[in-house]
């Protein structure tokens, strides 16, 4: 019987052929820490009594949900991982000096490598199995045994295929891919399995949105999410000094997954999901004619603040401007996608228009400050999650979409179908 991708990377690892359901424990190659969970991990590592980190080249802190700190608090959790940084002398210690959000960062420095098994604690991690690579998200205690040992427990996950064909049409993107299959099998369709994302829509998607596709499994309970290396992939990595030997894995032809779901893109719309549940998926066309007030966009997160989302929006923004009552938050995922919008002119545009554009941090998207909404606010987001209270008041309402969809509704002050404009 074949293997899928990811019984081929665990195999790999572990030194021979596994399959899914097995409990495995397995090398790490990246662990990946925020100035949010980081804290919990040091004090286990340290209750532990260990001394010293099992492979301090393979652990990356990156301060990015409060950073620059919104208060005490946050303030002393960043002090927290900066001082073990400084006492274990880390290689991959980001702040303020080279700020970007984890998911995004790691990546454009090369420490995320096809065929890796990456950790994070954080529910997003499953962003960098676009690059080929098992990752997955885990709590603070199971990053703090990954830091001890260099290992981790992982129950090999069962595959579910997703194959997505034909051609995207206007304004649609690897958001809309995932949006629509969230819509279709709920939060809970994929629980514990990975989601390996296959088919000719795939092969012509740009890194970027196979970023935002990966990086939502979790949206529907997936342990990972995955797609194979391919030319996109090799370019995005071509200019980049790689961590570590890149290894690809491709499924085999009799490799046995749980189940295939098909969907055929070519008369998919732009995707927007309703408060307050990622599966709460309706065209855009569908929505536009509710007429639902917008008092808040914002276009950022490890979702969807790459170069690629704040060109979509300069686009429509250019020559026009946020409406009188909605007010527009961007915030690019890195200093360097900053850099590149502002010398492409994308940051001067937006903020002619009459957005604001703040450093990279995760900020908004988890209601932690730099756009928190208040009672009954309504937001269009690009991130990547819509719960009850996520960005604010517990009466407020929060509306995902791309970053087209986003950029259009701050112009119409309205939910809008991009290709109206």
């Amino acid at each position: 019987m074949g293997q899928t991708i990811t019984e081929k990377i665990f195999s790999e690892h572990i030194g021979r052929a596994v399959k899914a359901g097995e409990i495995v424990e397995c090398e790490l190659d990246m662990i990946i820490g925020n100035d949010i969970t980081t804290p919990i991990s040091i004090k286990a590592f340290r209750d532990s009594g260990a001394k010293k980190l099992a492979k301090p080249d393979n652990f990356a802190i990156v301060l990015d949900h409060f950073i620059p700190a919104k208060d005490i608090a946050s303030a002393n959790q960043a002090k927290i991982s900066r001082e073990f940084a400084y006492e274990h002398n880390l290689k991959h210690f980001f702040d303020e000096k080279d700020m970007g959000i984890e998911h995004a960062l790691l990546p454009e420095k090369g420490l995320v490598v096809p065929g890796d098994v990456i950790i994070g604690a954080d529910s997003h991690t499953c962003t960098h199995g676009a690059l080929g690579a098992f990752a997955t998200g885990m709590g603070s205690t199971d990053l703090a045994y990954g830091m001890i040992t260099g290992k981790n427990w992982f129950k090999v996950p069962s595959t579910i295929k997703v194959v997505y064909t034909g051609e995207l049409g206007e304004y649609v993107y690897g958001k809309d891919l995932i949006l629509e299959l969230i819509r279709r099998i709920g939060v809970d369709g994929a629980l514990y399995k990975a989601l390996e994302f296959t088919g000719d829509t795939i092969e012509n998607l740009d890194m970027d949105g196979r970023f935002s596709l990966c990086n939502m499994a979790i949206e529907v309970g997936a342990k990972n999410g995955i797609i194979a290396v391919d030319e996109v992939t090799k370019a995005f990595l071509a200019d980049k000094k790689l961590a570590r030997e890149p290894k690809y894995h491709y499924s085999d032809e009799d490799a046995k997954y749980e189940k295939v779901i098909e969907i055929d893109v070519n008369n998919l719309e732009p995707v927007i999901a309703f408060p307050h549940l990622p599966s709460n998926g309706r065209p855009i066309s569908e929505a536009a004619k509710m007429d639902l007030t917008v008092d808040q966009v914002f276009i950022g997160s490890c979702t969807n603040g790459r170069l690629s989302d704040i060109a979509i929006a300069a686009k429509i923004l250019k020559g026009r401007k946020v409406a009188r009552h909605t007010r527009m938050i961007v915030t690019p995922a890195t200093q360097k996608i900053l850099k590149e919008a502002e010398k492409r002119g994308y940051i001067d545009t937006l903020i002619d228009a009459g957005a604001v554009v703040s450093n990279p941090t995760c900020g908004a998207c988890l209601g932690g400050y730099m756009g928190i909404l208040g009672d009954n606010e309504r937001c269009v987001s690009t991130t990547n999650r819509n719960f009850v209270g996520r960005m604010g008041a517990r009466t407020s309402e929060v509306y995902l979409a791309n970053s087209a969809v986003a950029a259009a509704s701050a112009v119409a002050g309205r939910i809008a179908d991009p290709r109206e404009l």
